[in-house]
């Protein structure tokens, strides 16, 4: 048992890093590039204000996936037991688990958004 729980939580800790170290190294050639002053529609962006604002949407994208891993986890392992006594359960156990899943969308309009305003 004990073996298991020690699998399953390395699985979680290598879900983790590499979801984190996707979101970065996405945005990282904007988050982490030397240049000067920058003109966006008549305003002048300093590089280390758009640095912050790609590590902020990067953590914003991981964060909501990794919530929503969590949240689908949970409800898919509380669903699979509800549809083992109770089949008809089924419409509504997949509007849970879409509900889960949603944000990880959230996350993703946050980001757009938080990308929007640099």
């Amino acid at each position: 048992m004990s073996q298991s729980v020690l699998v399953a939580g390395s699985l979680v800790v290598s879900a983790v890093l590499v979801a984190v170290l996707a979101s970065l190294l996405l945005w990282q050639p904007q988050a982490f590039a030397q240049g000067e002053v920058v003109a966006i529609t008549e305003r002048l962006v300093d590089p280390s204000v758009q640095r912050w604002g790609f590590i902020a949407a990067a953590l914003a994208t991981t964060i909501g996936a990794l919530g929503a891993a969590y949240a689908v986890a949970t409800v898919g392992a509380a669903s699979v037991g509800a549809l083992a006594e109770k089949p008809d359960l089924f419409g509504r156990v997949i509007i849970l688990v879409g509900l889960a899943e949603g944000i990880a969308i959230y996350g993703l309009i946050v980001s757009v958004l938080i990308l929007n305003k640099l």
